[in-house]
């Protein structure tokens, strides 16, 4: 599985970008996606994620209302629309697939996903 993300860049605090995250290898079939963020010195922070086992996309409570996880199965890839973005939003944004998921719904933690992209780098101004 080789997952490529991109869409970040500079925004002004309340401005909107969609992340883009684009997976070769992996059947939407049965599928398990999550985002997750990290600022420097601080640990990774799931973000959003959205399976097919249970079909509802899910989000932190952080960013819930901003934020909406969709997937495109023609296209193989799951964007991130991220809205109303504030300061504490900058982060290099990273998509994740575990290479095997039996439960529910989807994982919260980092151990549980075995493949990730390069991250994409969302930086958001005052």
């Amino acid at each position: 599985v080789q997952l490529v993300e991109s869409g970040g860049g500079l925004v002004q605090t309340g401005g909107s970008l969609r992340l883009s995250c684009r997976a070769s290898g992996l059947t939407f079939d049965d599928y398990v996606i999550a985002w997750f963020r990290q600022v420097p010195g601080k640990e990774r922070e799931w973000v959003s994620c959205i399976s097919d086992s249970d079909g509802l996309p899910h989000y932190a409570d952080s960013v819930k209302g901003r934020f909406t996880i969709s997937v495109d199965d023609a296209r193989k890839t799951v964007y991130l629309q991220v809205n109303s973005l504030k300061t504490e939003d900058t982060a290099v944004y990273y998509c994740a697939v575990p290479h095997l998921y039996p439960g529910y719904g989807c994982p919260l933690n980092t151990f549980e996903y075995d493949y990730w992209g390069q991250g994409t780098q969302v930086t958001v101004s005052s």
